[in-house]
């Protein structure tokens, strides 16, 4: 699964990367930046009905359909098939007939854009977390997302709401002992993923595994946990990375911009024993 997620590139740098223009009512409203998205949480958004405008919506999938509010942060690109995880599974993608989801996965898909993800193993989940980057250095990336709008009765209010796909667990997520990868998307396939007219056969060619080599981890201190802690310091290393690394040196280079951390939302951050600096 993915149930945690980092998202704090300036709005201007996302524009940039995904040719997109910030809408109307995201820069009313703008996400703040923040290193642990959890279910409930805006964040941005590229959907294809809207494919050049940056949007929020709230992470955690409720189907229009639905007569109450769901929180679906993950779907299986399999669906109910490759019940053992196998990461050499090939076959079939269930999600294609999963009611919850079927409707999206043909004609509601968006990227889902983030600096990294966090993950833990499949017993010790957030307990003994991990921040999952891309080893080439490139962030923002977009992982592979469907969405859809549902209507509260009672009150009226309409939720925009999306979950992140995820696929079986390529080298990096086998090293930390998890089952699941969310599916990350080549650049080049990013505008194919969220165009309506895609050919269904064509979206589900993009349901793949992450390529081995391509993401790395180190491990975080569990206050992650916690979905009302925020702040870069969350994100400092507290052991060493999975896959040692030496020609692509990790530091701090993203600033908190307009964060307003306050004491209640950041933890002091602890060095690792080998001086190994953050990804943030």
């Amino acid at each position: 699964m993915c149930g945690r997620y980092v998202t704090v590139t300036s709005v201007e740098a996302i524009e940039k990367r995904f040719q997109v223009t910030a809408g109307p009512d995201y820069t009313a409203a703008p996400p703040p930046p923040n290193t642990n998205v959890s279910h409930g949480d805006p964040a941005p958004v590229v959907t294809g009905d809207r494919p050049d405008t940056l949007q929020a919506m709230q992470f955690g999938f409720t189907p229009t359909w639905a007569k109450k509010q769901f929180y679906m942060i993950n779907a299986r690109s399999e669906g109910d098939h490759n019940a053992d995880n196998d990461p050499g599974y090939r076959g079939a993608m269930g999600i294609l007939q999963k009611p919850m989801f079927r409707q999206s996965i043909r004609t509601r898909r968006c990227l889902v854009i983030a600096d990294a993800f966090i993950e833990g193993p499949q017993r010790e989940k957030l307990a003994k977390p991990y921040v999952v980057y891309a080893r080439d250095g490139q962030r923002p990336f977009a992982l592979a997302g469907i969405w859809d709008e549902w209507t509260d009765t009672g009150t009226g209010e309409v939720v925009r709401s999306f979950a992140i796909i995820t696929t079986t667990a390529c080298d990096a997520l086998q090293a930390i002992g998890h089952h699941r990868s969310p599916v990350l998307l080549d650049p080049a396939d990013e505008h194919k993923w969220v165009d309506p007219v895609t050919p269904l056969g064509e979206v589900t060619g993009l349901l793949r595994p992450i390529p081995d080599g391509t993401l790395n981890a180190y491990p975080i201190d569990p206050a992650i946990k916690n979905p009302r802690l925020n702040g870069t310091t969350l994100l400092q290393p507290s052991g060493q990375r999975i896959f040692p690394e030496y020609d692509f040196e990790l530091h701090q280079s993203l600033e908190m911009f307009g964060m307003g951390e306050s004491r209640a939302r950041k933890l002091r951050g602890r060095a690792s024993e080998d001086g190994q600096s953050s990804l943030f």
